[in-house]
Parts: C-alpha cells; structure tokens; sequence
C-alpha cells in the first residue's frame, strides 16, 4: 500500500482518511500522472480477503484502503483513530464526481446490470451537468470473460478515462482491479460496490440514520434475504469472532 497511514484489521490495511482526504490524494495522482487504485472495505471485502491470500495482497497494494463499513470506523476509533470517517462508495463517487465536474477530470463507467450504466450515465448528468462521462459499459457477465475483458480494456483506454469507477461488486470489482491495474492508462479506479444501483434507484438505500448506527446491512437483508443471508449473517458472524479471537491471542502475548 501506498499510503502510509493505515491499522490492519485482519491483515487487512484500512487507510485512516476521511473524504477530504481521499479527493486530494485523488487529485494528486491525476496530477502527477500516476496509476492507483482505491478499494471500499466492508466487513465482507475483509472475510473475502481471509480465504483469497491473493485478494488480500492486491487489496494492501491499493494507493488506498476506505473504511466503507461502519464497523470498521468503530475498530478504527477503539485503535485511537480518532480523526477517521466513514468514507462509503456511494458517497465518495458523488463526491468525486462533483470535484470531477469542477476540475474537467473525464469518467468511466463500468460495470451494472442490463443498460444500468447508461441510466447511471443520465442520472449522474442530470446531478452534475457539466461532468465529463466519456464512456459507460455494463458488465452482465462477472468475471468478465478474456475476449470480452479485452474489448473493455480498450475501450476504456481509447475513452482517455481519468477515473474509472467499477461496480460490480465485491469482490469481483477488487479482482477485476488488481488484475487489470497495469493495462489500463487511466489514473484512478475505484470499486464503489452498489452504488451503481442506489444511484440508479436500482436498490433502495437505508435512510442515514440507520447508516450512522451500523444497521444498513440489515436494511439490505431485509430487502435481498436470498441473495444476502450467507453475507449477512455467517460472514459478519465470522467477523466478530475473529477479532475477538485475535485480541484474546494479543493479550497472551502480553502476559508472556
């Protein structure tokens, strides 16, 4: 990882930042020409990294780690983290495209259901007026399949994209990231998760009250139980216990 400011939770290195922080980092690499990545943590991106060593290590090689999840801005504060915030993928794409449109950066869009980026191109314009979206692609098939991931690498390439914001999902979004971080030219990628579907209004979003206290993944649940009962409930389960498994082995060492 390229940023230095980070706390590991389950090996996994979770940038202490907060939105203002991660626009002039942002902005920094355009800058400077560099070719970073940005991964959102979740709960489920840090158990998807306990059984992927390959994942874990691409995600630690992000310029940057957000603290996506409410219960790892809590881990975060109990560290002493005191000045971090939740920094969401919903959130920080709107951001990001407001600073976008205000500094002529160019975007692309990849990722969705059946035409959704195109409706997430029209929704995002209809916010942000002047905002430069140079492309859009949908990604029904996940992951992509090696004759269809070149035609997007292209074209991504020859839209001359600054930032490339993938929602596929985690985490597909991640691998797809890490594999392809070196073929393409534009600055920035960021997996923003579902914000491709709230934006839309694809998925309804949990109020912010129920953001704030670390309930929207019940709100979610509540919503898809098929589809996000084993995320829901098994992984976060799952994480619990593991942090409580690792600070009961921290405190033996202690007492050696």
């Amino acid at each position: 990882m390229n940023n230095k400011n980070f706390t590991p939770i389950l090996d996994v290195n979770v940038s202490v930042l907060t939105y203002k922080k991660v626009i002039r980092k942002i902005e920094e690499w355009i800058v400077n020409n560099k070719k970073e990545y940005i991964c959102v943590a979740a709960v489920h991106l840090v158990m998807e990294c306990q059984r992927d060593e390959n994942l874990l290590k691409g995600v630690n090689k992000a310029g940057l780690v957000t603290p996506d999840g409410m219960p790892l801005v809590w881990i975060l504060k109990l560290k002493g983290k005191k000045d971090v915030e939740r920094v969401y993928g919903p959130d920080l794409m709107l951001k990001m495209c407001r600073f976008a449109q205000g500094k002529g950066y160019k975007i692309f869009l990849l990722g969705g259901a059946k035409g959704e980026s195109r409706i997430l191109a029209r929704k995002l314009k209809e916010k942000f007026p002047k905002l430069k979206i140079v492309g859009f692609k949908d990604t029904l098939k996940r992951p992509l399949l090696k004759k269809e991931n070149k035609l997007v690498i292209d074209r991504i390439n020859q839209s001359r994209a600054d930032i490339v914001f993938v929602g596929m999902g985690c985490p597909f979004q991640e691998l797809w990231i890490i594999e392809n971080r070196r073929k393409l030219k534009a600055n920035v990628l960021i997996g923003v998760g579902v914000a491709f579907d709230f934006i839309t209004g694809r998925v309804r979003q949990a109020p912010k009250f129920i953001q704030n206290i670390g309930l929207e993944w019940f709100f979610r649940l509540l919503q898809e139980p098929g589809r996000l009962w084993y995320r829901y409930t098994v992984l976060n389960l799952m994480f619990i216990y593991l942090c409580l498994k690792r600070i009961g082995f921290n405190i033996k060492i202690r007492k050696k």
